[in-house]
């Protein structure tokens, strides 16, 4: 099969509308019609149920859409492997993070990557679907959530990390050294809102100690918590070393939790299937190490390869 075929095909699966993937492609939707056709002819069977002005996907077209991506990806990897032995530290890397850890802790880490080795490109995603994003493909590392094992994945773990309750310095909450996760049913809470990853893990712990905590407004950015939180709104629950780079700020104090604590697992992964070039180990490389310096219980670096 020709992979600008499987190219042609990978594009009409995921608009399902011939004209709008041809104009992705830069074709003619004749053209990209026709190229379709040969494929389902070359396979002995349709790819797409055209219904009309509805295109659904075959069976054969979703088991083609699972092999297609691991095709093209095979012969990316094939060209970067040629291309790192020819051009050296070179290269792109798509990484994907959490949008915290993204806002609030790796940057000052990508300026110094980037002025270290300027010839390769650093591209990173701001996603909660860090492990969705590395199986399709669409990113070749991932930094987020500790899962379950996954054999088609390499799993690093990276640092444990409490949560803390983040208060406006003025408020009264300011003056405790330490607080529980049960008095905050008594104080306003800004939160991000059921189904994100650290609202999540809140209430995992909330759920198990039988705690119901109410939020007074709620929303998907960190940074917007915060600003909320300096504004007097409520206090919030996020991971400790959340203004870790900020250590400026005066308007905000973070309280450690006694007893039950929230805690989130990070991890750093990759596919198995893979091609690991050097850019991409001197990146993990990197971010490992800016990890284990703010976490004393990894003595030991881990095998990455």
């Amino acid at each position: 099969m020709d992979s600008r075929n499987i190219q042609y095909f990978m594009a009409v699966f995921e608009h399902l509308h011939f004209t709008k993937a041809a104009e992705k492609l830069g074709i003619s939707q004749p053209t990209l019609s026709q190229q379709i056709r040969i494929l389902e002819a070359e396979l002995g069977t349709p790819l797409f149920d055209r219904i009309g002005k509805k295109v659904v996907a075959t069976e054969a077209g979703n088991l083609l859409r699972l092999y297609g991506v691991k095709m093209l990806q095979a012969e990316q990897d094939a060209k970067d492997a040629i291309k790192e032995l020819l051009s050296g530290e070179r290269g792109t890397i798509r990484l994907a993070v959490l949008p915290s850890d993204l806002d609030f802790q790796l940057v000052p880490l990508f300026v110094q990557f980037k002025m270290k080795y300027p010839d390769i490109q650093l591209q990173v995603f701001s996603t909660i679907h860090v492990q969705e994003e590395v199986l399709n493909h669409k990113v070749d590392i991932g930094i987020g959530i500790q899962g379950p094992p996954d054999k088609r994945l390499i799993q690093v773990p990276l640092r444990s990390e409490p949560y803390y309750l983040y208060a406006n310095s003025a408020s009264e909450l300011a003056s405790r050294k330490e607080i529980t996760l049960q008095e905050l049913e008594q104080h306003s809470l800004v939160m991000y809102p059921k189904g994100f990853l650290g609202r999540d893990l809140v209430d995992k712990v909330c759920i198990i100690e039988g705690i119901e905590l109410a939020t007074v407004m709620e929303t998907s950015s960190a940074i917007s918590l915060l600003q909320l939180v300096s504004a007097g709104v409520g206090a919030t629950i996020q991971p400790k070393e959340l203004l870790k780079q900020h250590p400026e700020r005066t308007d905000i104090v973070a309280i450690p939790f006694t007893g039950p604590t929230p805690v989130r697992h990070l991890e750093l992964i990759y596919c198995t299937d893979r091609f690991i070039s050097s850019s991409h180990r001197l990146l993990t490389d990197g971010l490992i190490d800016f990890f284990d310096g703010t976490n004393s219980t990894n003595k030991k670096r881990p095998a990455l390869y």
